[in-house]
């Protein structure tokens, strides 16, 4: 048998930094200390070419469990819907009206901080209600 394997989940984007701290935000994730020698990550990017300078970023779980968040500065926008998007599990258990309430009160947070509210999918025979959202840079996701 295989053994299980850790993994990351990268984001192409045109400001990694600003995508990263969204999803800190959405996810409770935090951004790591810098690498040693160096007071903070401001201070580390300075220390870096030009051309690298804001060219990538790293958010992660407190906790360790979750898989590392990866955003790397690519120079095309996003033109196309993604293949993988992620699921936020914040109605994880609830039905009905509960799970809406969630899924609305979620949402209500997110907006303020640049992400846009897409369609909501009502509870059908097979599957609960999911309410589909954009990061701030239009990547997609579902709060699930």
């Amino acid at each position: 048998m295989s053994k299980i394997k850790q993994f990351q989940v990268t984001f192409d984007c045109a400001d990694p930094e600003r995508v990263a701290r969204f999803w800190c935000e959405v996810l409770g994730y935090v951004v790591p200390p810098p690498p040693e020698g160096f007071a903070g990550w401001d201070e580390f990017n300075q220390s870096l070419p030009p051309e690298r300078q804001g060219a990538d970023f790293v958010c992660v779980d407190p906790t360790g469990v979750g898989p590392r968040m990866y955003f790397q500065r690519v120079p095309e926008g996003k033109a196309v819907k993604n293949r993988v998007h992620l699921d936020v599990r914040v109605g994880a258990g609830l039905v009905g009206e509960e799970r809406l309430a969630a899924l609305e009160a979620e949402c209500a947070r997110l907006v303020p901080l640049g992400a846009v509210r897409g369609q909501l999918q009502l509870a059908d025979e097979e599957n609960e209600s999911c309410l589909g959202m954009q990061d701030v840079e239009g990547n997609e996701f579902c709060l699930d």
